[in-house]
């Protein structure tokens, strides 16, 4: 295919773009069923806070380890191959957890999908940049972040109270065909692009290539224009573990205020995400980081306060802790989903077109190991002093780092 019909695949229009969005929803169906899943399998076999939270905490490392290395590979013919061997990584494995609860097997078959996951996020996310013009990066993260909010709308809510209802594997084997079908859709992104032309079009939208790259950071440089967007995001990403990784254990009595708070979580983040590059489009930068920030912090502090007496002999919440518990996941869930949206951009902005890989890693290995980090810290503290304590300090600590995100909008102004 010459140059100018693998053009007439790209944009938002395109349908290389629109191959990366159904392979990214469907990656992260597998991802996100299984996201709240299997701690509470370990939690059920016996392995108790800190080895539910482990399992989530292994994921993780394993997928930053890879999202470091991703850079690299994505510069050297990675775009090819990463999204769809990724994909069957993190899919391809889910089964063997049904063989048991004990925790070693579990962790070891986190640590392979992890592997897979980290290769498929910063491939999946750098490719939402690399397929449009400049001018469409807003609205392209923004639809990048339905693909992967639309799973937590549907899966995040939904899987736990699968696994209850209709037995856990079900669910298993519901996330392993997700990844594969999205490996098969990814294999056509490059197909239709190109392995080079997926790099070329970032610059379509006003100033040659090589004018940018005159202008964008290298080295040590870009990551430190990196950093403090990172820190904006990070927070609440470590934040999120709370919801998603133990609001389902203090509440698997009352599955209905389990599903309705995931879902509010899930419907709003996509909400977020997209109001966030919709209007970064419209007003030609990041307007929603600070508004985002504080929307997060009210969040934790309502879940917070439907969990405080969470215990021993805690019977669950009463009808005001019910609705406190879905108020805080939603209000949390829309202020992360901005975030992460205006985060993204920023960091893509900042590092150029010839480092969008770069941009995405950093981006993508804060998200993720600010996720492990949170279970484990949270399943610490969870059984030191009680889930309630223990979602108050998150809240405390992201209240902390507002000051991040007020600097960091003052200048883009």
């Amino acid at each position: 295919m010459n140059t100018a019909a693998r053009r007439s695949h790209l944009g938002l229009n395109g349908w290389a773009f629109r191959l990366l969005i159904v392979a990214t929803a469907l990656t992260f169906a597998g991802f996100v069923l299984l996201l709240p899943i299997v701690p509470l399998w370990a939690s059920r076999g016996g392995a108790g806070e800190v080895g539910a939270g482990a399992t989530t905490s292994v994921f993780m490392l394993t997928t930053v380890l890879t999202q470091l290395a991703m850079p690299w590979l994505l510069n050297h013919g990675g775009y090819r191959w990463t999204f769809p061997v990724g994909a069957l990584l993190l899919g391809v494995p889910a089964p063997l957890l049904l063989a048991t609860t004990d925790i070693a097997p579990l962790l070891a078959v986190s640590a392979v999908r992890g592997i897979g996951f980290g290769m498929a996020t910063v491939a999946g996310s750098a490719l939402a940049a690399r397929l449009v013009p400049s001018e469409q990066l807003g609205r392209a993260t923004g639809y990048y972040g339905l693909a992967v909010g639309l799973p937590n709308v549907f899966f995040l809510s939904t899987g736990v109270w699968a696994a209850l209802n209709l037995g856990f594997a079900t669910v298993f084997w519901i996330a392993a065909a997700g990844p594969v079908l999205g490996a098969a859709a990814a294999v056509g992104i490059w197909l239709l692009a190109g392995n080079g032309t997926v790099g070329d079009t970032a610059q379509a939208g006003g100033r040659s290539g090589d004018a940018e790259a005159a202008d964008a950071p290298t080295g040590l440089r870009l990551h430190a224009a990196l950093g403090v967007p990172l820190l904006a995001m990070l927070a609440p990403a470590i934040a999120s573990s709370a919801i998603v990784t133990f609001l389902s254990i203090p509440l698997s009595e009352a599955s209905t205020v389990v599903f309705t708070a995931l879902l509010a979580f899930g419907v709003m983040s996509v909400c977020g995400r997209w109001a966030a590059g919709s209007l970064t489009d419209r007003h030609r930068r990041p307007v929603l980081l600070v508004y985002g920030s504080v929307a997060a912090v009210a969040g934790m502090a309502f879940t917070a306060a439907a969990l405080w007496p969470a215990g021993e002999g805690w019977s669950g919440p009463g009808t005001l802790g019910a609705v406190a518990a879905v108020v805080g996941a939603g209000l949390f869930g829309a202020g992360f989903g901005a975030v992460q949206n205006d985060t993204i951009v920023i960091m893509f902005r900042r590092a150029g077109a010839r480092s969008y890989g770069t941009a995405s890693a950093v981006w993508n290995i804060g998200y993720d190991a600010g996720t492990g980090l949170g279970s484990l810290i949270l399943g610490v503290a969870i059984q030191a002093a009680g889930y309630g304590v223990a979602f108050a300090a998150m809240g405390a600590a992201l209240a902390a780092c507002l000051p991040a995100a007020v600097t960091l909008a003052r200048r883009l102004r």
